[in-house]
């Protein structure tokens, strides 16, 4: 399968074919994880509650962020 890169405003990005983003199960305004390796992309579906746990985690290290650093010495 062929993509074409294409302007998209001041970026440039891809059309994910219909039927690819159904076999993997996401959606518009779903979120993907990409890696680049060897010169491939590859695109993986993010999973939603480990997003909300590191969303959650991130509020606590910033909530005792002077304790976390104390703690680091």
């Amino acid at each position: 399968m062929n993509i074409t890169i294409r302007k998209i405003g001041n970026s440039e990005g891809v059309i994910i074919p219909k039927d690819v983003l159904d076999r993997m199960g996401v959606k518009a305004g779903d979120e993907l994880t990409l890696t680049e390796e060897d010169g491939k992309i590859k695109l993986v579906p993010q999973n939603a509650d480990l997003a909300e746990q590191l969303k959650a985690a991130r509020l606590g290290m910033e909530k005792y962020r002077v304790a976390l650093r104390e703690l680091a010495k």
